[in-house]
């Protein structure tokens, strides 16, 4: 038996005991790029069983974070997100209701403000009883020196796994490492002329629960126009900061320049509360572009690779590679102009 044809089996077994009825399972296509996702089917009913690496590969409980944010989301109503049926942790589950919908190819000015107002939906969560229960975002920034840890970690481990790969190392050292040093040393200005520490992190006041990892990549058209929003596995408290950079970069859904200043001054007044909102994200935007440029790069270390290949990736090392070492170059080339736009 393939090691589809064991996932496919192990999968329908799950579904099953989850729904307590004969399943039909299939794989769902458009699933992510780290977890599975199946297609389920018990008579009328339809669902989406999400499979997550194991813990062995990724020590982040991804199951329990994205069980926990949309229980708080259903608590509080929010209608425009899956919702979770049944799970199985020890095989690491989830059964979440299905939503009809497709990939959304176009980002509109409506669309701009939908995200807006779900994202005023989950910043209002952080008053809630439950709030202080949720875990700190996957890999949350809550000051510049943060930041800049997680890009030298990442540039460590690049430089690690990639050290005969001439082309690789000449884009870190000649392109990577030098805007790094602009950019550190101009955040840094703009921190202390805003009266901030550059290496304290950010009052809990002033933190939000945050979908991280949201944006339109993550969302889907449904049949009356209106957006959806899934995969919460790195849900929880955060800077909204990184939160309005990544939407405002991500690689995987890139924003026209309209629809990006849209956002931002979305952001902006969704945050005004926040006296020194403007001021950090002006100061750490490139700093988080700059980690993005180092995020499309993951497949050039091995075990990142290994986790696209359990989530169904067929095609060859070499050739993502090359293909993950352009699109660096070319959003790195583009990002000047998107963060002082």
């Amino acid at each position: 038996m393939s090691a589809l044809d064991q996932s496919l089996a192990q999968a329908t077994e799950v579904a099953r005991g989850l729904v307590g009825k004969a399943v039909e399972v299939r794989r769902f296509v458009g699933g992510g790029r780290n977890s599975r996702i199946w297609h389920v089917r018990s008579g009328e009913r339809e669902f989406a069983l999400k499979q997550y690496p194991s813990r062995e590969e990724d020590t982040r409980d991804r199951l329990a974070t994205e069980v926990g944010a949309l229980k708080l989301m259903e608590r509080y109503r929010i209608d425009t997100v899956p919702r979770v049926v049944n799970f199985d942790r020890d095989r690491g589950y989830a059964l979440l209701s299905w939503i009809d919908g497709r990939d959304v190819q176009t980002v509109s000015d409506t669309d701009i403000g939908s995200a807006v107002a779900f994202l005023a939906t989950i910043h209002a969560l952080r008053q809630t009883p439950w709030a202080l229960a949720q875990p700190l975002a996957a890999e949350a920034c809550l000051c510049g020196a943060e930041i800049e840890r997680q890009l030298n970690d990442r540039l460590m481990r690049l430089r690690g796994a990639t050290a005969k790969e001439k082309e690789m190392i000449e884009f870190l050292d000649d392109s990577v490492t030098p805007r790094m040093t602009h950019w550190r040393t101009k955040a840094g200005h703009l921190i202390a002329e805003a009266g901030l520490d550059f290496k304290v992190d950010l009052p809990q006041e002033w933190r939000s629960l945050v979908p991280s990892d949201f944006g339109f990549h993550n969302s889907l058209r449904r049949g009356d126009g209106s957006l959806a929003f899934v995969d919460f596995e790195y849900f929880g408290w955060d800077d909204p900061v990184k939160l309005t950079a990544d939407i405002l970069l991500h690689p995987g859904r890139t924003l026209p320049a309209p629809q990006r200043r849209r956002f931002q001054q979305g952001a902006l007044a969704l945050y005004a509360d926040d006296p020194a909102f403007a001021k950090r994200l002006q100061a750490y935007l490139p700093l988080f572009g700059l980690r993005w440029v180092l995020i499309l790069l993951n497949e050039f270390i091995p075990e990142r690779w290994q986790r696209r290949v359990l989530a169904g990736y067929t095609g060859s090392w070499s050739d993502a590679k090359a293909r993950q070492l352009s699109r660096a170059r070319e959003f790195l080339a583009e990002l000047p102009e998107k963060v002082e736009d």
